[in-house]
């Protein structure tokens, strides 16, 4: 394949361009186009411009001279990095067992942020969010009332529980600042079973949505501070209740340090299944609720984690649990991901609704979600639909007979 030919593009866009224009003609060329019906913002909108199938073509057009990096950088905000278009893709589907294949759209949407920022094109709403982040060290999730480091642990009061050591939980912002229930009967449940564990001295954002925005220089300076500090502590095992700090602690981190990344990254609902399963935590008090499960895309579609929140579930007793339909890689998306949420907070809206209609379908009484990042957008859309939307850490604890405290946000 020849390189591609330079239409009067910054160098970085040249770079861009020479790295995926195969992916992309790939993808072109091969005129399936099942990708759209799994898109959740195709879903809602119908709009070409924002399908997987266009994500690339506009890389075609750019390579050809006919678009500008200008001229397409608002389209890829439309996009939440579920991934369900990768696996719906036949390109994925016919080779993927044998070759381990995936097509790669949730990276070039990433990248495609990236390049915009690289060449000076910033969203609005993009650029204050990162701009805040890095002012804060955190994200601005509580709107203008500012947060700090000398609040990220408030969420821990009266919990007795260490900085520092061998292993640490790592609590998202939205968890730690918003739905601070969550980390707590992450860490009570946790102390329930005998691990040891503590908490960071300083806990910067993971720099994982500056990535997924374009601002990849910042995210790489925050995954630094967080490195340095785990291993100024002695740090040597990372426990993460959030599934987009989970891919960013297992993809983005050791994309950016490589070798040298020596911190082992344990997803806590996998450690509770498993402690369930040894008998170390058994739920005795029973829930009286109607059930479905709300699988997470950063755990289903992009991990393959499906089967452990069941195992928690399913040893809940009371629980009447109506699962969905699109159990594995089918599952339902949120809306709340990929920095949608930041520019297009209508568009996930209309994407939880979707999610929540198809909860009514069930006749639940709840939704239970493992991502503390679906649960503000899913809950607003919750209650058209008179359906209570819990965490499965905190439905957990409750049948432990735990009282959790804290905030399950506003």
């Amino acid at each position: 394949m020849t390189e591609a030919p330079d239409h009067h593009h910054s160098p970085v866009t040249v770079e861009f361009l020479s790295d995926w224009r195969n992916a992309s003609y790939n993808c072109f060329s091969s005129g399936h186009k099942f990708c759209r019906e799994v898109c959740p913002v195709m879903q809602v909108t119908r709009n070409e411009s924002w399908t997987p199938t266009a994500f690339h073509a506009n890389v075609v057009a750019m390579e050809k001279g006919e678009l500008t990096v200008e001229d397409v950088a608002e389209d890829y905000v439309n996009c939440t990095q579920c991934g369900a278009c990768e696996l719906r893709c036949p390109n994925t589907l016919f080779t993927g067992d044998f070759y381990r294949f995936r097509t790669r759209t949730v990276d070039l949407v990433k990248q495609m942020r990236a390049l915009a920022v690289d060449n000076g094109v910033h969203q609005p709403g993009y650029q204050r969010w990162n701009q805040l982040t890095d002012e804060r060290t955190h994200e601005p999730v509580l709107g203008e009332v500012p947060v700090s480091q000398e609040h990220v642990r408030d969420w821990s009061a009266g919990l007795d529980i260490p900085i520092g050591g061998e292993t640490i939980l790592f609590v998202d912002c939205e968890a730690a600042f918003y739905r601070t229930s969550v980390p707590r009967a992450v860490a009570q449940i946790l102390q329930r079973a005998g691990v040891e564990f503590g908490l960071m001295r300083e806990q910067w954002c993971c720099g994982g949505p500056a990535a997924e925005m374009g601002y990849r220089d910042q995210a790489k300076r925050f995954a630094e501070h967080n490195l340095a500090d785990w291993r100024a502590s002695g740090v040597k095992r990372v426990l993460v209740l959030d599934p987009h700090d989970y891919i960013t602690f297992t993809e983005d981190y050791p994309a950016y340090f490589g070798e040298d990344y020596e911190i082992e990254v344990v997803l806590v609902v996998e450690l509770l299944a498993k402690l369930i399963t040894e008998g170390k935590l058994t739920p005795e008090i029973p829930i009286e609720r109607t059930i479905t499960y709300h699988d997470p895309c950063r755990l289903n579609k992009r991990k393959g984690v499906w089967q452990e929140p069941r195992q928690i579930l399913r040893s809940i007793p009371g629980l009447t649990f109506n699962d969905v339909d699109r159990v594995t890689q089918w599952s339902y998306c949120s809306g709340g991901g990929g920095g949608l949420p930041v520019e297009k907070p209508e568009l996930t809206a209309k994407i939880s609704e979707n999610r929540l209609a198809k909860a009514a379908e069930l006749e639940v009484d709840t939704l239970v979600s493992a991502c503390p990042w679906s649960e503000r957008p899913l809950s607003a859309a919750g209650e058209a639909h008179r359906i209570d939307v819990v965490d499965i850490h905190e439905l957990l604890a409750e049948s432990l007979g735990i009282e959790v405290g804290g905030s399950r946000g506003a």
